[in-house]
């Protein structure tokens, strides 16, 4: 690079000479012009003014020609003189740069012949090791198949002694060898029977002593798996309010605020349970929930009316559907089940605001489905059919058809879904209510009821359901055909005696229609009631 700059200099500096020897134009003077007339003297009334003026009037003079300057020429000598030098100093400069790039480049190349000849006789040497390989393994090649073929022929030498010893022993026992195979096997089984006996049975009591310790590790490692972050929510619907003032806000005048609101979202209100609170009771936990949410609205925002209040819930109406479908989706993504349709996700999603007993039916189903997807695992069962089976077993609790208990409700919903009739199975037979059909089907049932009965699991009111039990029976007690009454079941079927004396078979149908609507008008219960009314008629004699 330093050459090429060189160079550049050099002309450079050529260009800038040349430049400074050339004579400039702005030096040149004007050329005289010998035509051009002087100016004539204007005619003026003073003449002696005149004439002074035309004599102080200055004469033009010519102008000298350029001529270029001596000095100006030996610079211009000067700096040719230089530019020769350089030019000679970049030739110079440029022969030894180019003899050290060759000496680098000859260099260069006897090391890389060097590193070739070394790997070269690097190759040579390993040639000669495969050679030697190559050799031995002949060798060795020749040797294996020598060996061979003394081996074959060592083998026929020893079959051909073996069917002559055979033939020798056949003919010292007097059987062949068939006879005597079926002989040793006879002493041997006789010998070893009692010890194969003695070892099953004490297999079979290992066995039973391990089997309930093995099933007790079973279980608790499904209820360890199983275990949830869900917290029951074991509480009742609720409103704080902040002042006794807005009590008087939601009775509205002549109470025409709390009977829309009772009447749009049908739930009752208590105001009367305490000073700082309103109590919300409805058997349908959306609708309490709707409510409770749009109660709470309308006391914050304290526009209290029939109209406002038909805004509020509507608008939560949406938003809790919209809650129910996220919650829904949420379990069925927890629990890995995907491609269900959005309107069972929407009724799986129901699930959040109902509760059995006290314990959220999310919790319950997360919790069972855990469980069963253990045993399943554990058992070798169909892990497919017990997870879906758990998370819809109780579908039939959330169902809108009132009519039915809720596993013929939950049966219809997984029909209409197109459910797998496996699946089906295990809704319908998870209370044993039919004979189970598989081992899906029971490892189902076992984790409902694990789930269920733990400890802490659920929990009731004591005295209400007492109450709801005498509540049956005083109702079925209340007519006079009727000679006793039991609610059994926990309270799900009231199971009639009627008095033969005082009925007759149509009475039946009649009491039993009776009491069932009663118990539909005048009872909260959860699930269905079972009614079932009994008429008979004894003959008794004794003979003596």
């Amino acid at each position: 690079m330093s050459f090429f700059g060189n160079l550049s200099t050099l002309f450079t500096t050529q260009k800038q000479a040349g430049k400074a020897g050339a004579p400039k134009s702005s030096h040149a003077a004007p050329k005289h012009n010998p035509k051009a007339q002087p100016a004539q003297p204007t005619q003026s009334a003073h003449p002696t003014q005149s004439a002074q003026q035309t004599v102080l009037q200055p004469q033009p003079q010519a102008q000298p020609k350029p001529v270029i300057a001596p000095q100006v020429y030996e610079d211009a000598q000067t700096i040719i003189r230089d530019a020769q030098a350089k030019a000679r100093e970049i030739v110079v400069e440029a022969k030894d740069q180019s003899y050290a790039l060759r000496a680098k480049t000859e260099q260069e190349i006897r090391e890389l012949n060097r590193q070739i000849e070394e790997q070269q006789r690097e190759l040579n040497r390993k040639l000669d090791r495969i050679d030697i390989k190559l050799t031995q393994l002949d060798e060795r090649d020749t040797q294996l198949d020598t060996t061979k073929a003394q081996l074959e022929e060592q083998k026929g030498q020893l079959e051909l002694t073996k069917t002559k010893l055979l033939e020798r022993l056949e003919e010292i026992s007097g059987m062949t060898k068939e006879e005597a195979k079926d002989t040793l096997l006879d002493g041997v089984e006789k010998k070893v029977t009692q010890q194969l006996a003695q070892v099953i049975r004490q297999k079979e009591e290992e066995a039973r002593k391990d089997a309930d310790d093995t099933a007790r590790e079973i279980l608790v490692d499904a209820m360890k798996h199983g275990a949830t972050d869900y917290v029951s929510e074991y509480t009742i619907s609720t409103v704080e309010i902040p002042s006794e003032e807005i009590k008087g806000k939601i009775i509205g005048k002549s109470g025409r605020n709390i009977h829309a609101f009772e009447r749009i979202t049908g739930v009752d209100i208590d105001l009367d349970t305490s000073p700082t609170e309103v109590r919300l009771s409805c058997f349908d936990p959306v609708r309490r929930e709707i409510a409770r949410v749009s109660l709470e609205r309308l006391i914050k925002d304290g526009r209290i009316q029939p109209t406002r209040i038909e805004e509020v819930v509507a608008k939560v109406s949406t938003e809790i559907g919209k809650i129910m479908f996220e919650a829904g989706k949420q379990l069925c993504q927890d629990l890995g089940v995907y491609n269900l349709p959005p309107d069972l996700i929407q009724m799986i999603g129901r699930f959040k605001f109902r509760f059995s007993y006290g314990q959220n039916l999310i919790a319950h189903t997360l919790e069972e489905t855990r469980i069963g997807i253990k045993i399943a695992h554990e058992l070798g069962a169909d892990v497919n059919v017990v997870k879906l089976g758990c998370l819809l077993h109780d579908i039939g609790k959330v169902a809108e058809d009132a009519e039915g208990s809720h596993v013929e409700l939950g049966i219809k919903i997984a029909k209409k879904f197109g459910i797998s009739q496996p699946v089906i199975d295990c809704i319908a037979q998870h209370h044993e209510d039919e004979p189970f059909t598989g081992p899906e089907q029971m490892i189902v049932y076992i984790a409902d009821a694990i789930s269920g009965a733990r400890p802490g699991a659920r929990y009731e009111n004591y005295d209400a359901y007492v109450k709801r039990l005498e509540n049956l029976e005083e109702i079925a007690n209340s007519y006079e055909s009727v000679k006793q009454s039991y609610a059994i079941q926990a309270g799900r079927e009231v199971r009639v005696l009627l008095d033969p004396e005082r009925s007759k078979d149509d009475d039946v149908e009649v009491v039993a229609l009776k009491i069932r609507d009663r118990i539909k008008n005048e009872m909260t219960y959860p699930g269905t009631v079972t009614v079932t009314v009994i008429r008979e008629k004894r003959g008794r004699q004794i003979a003596t």
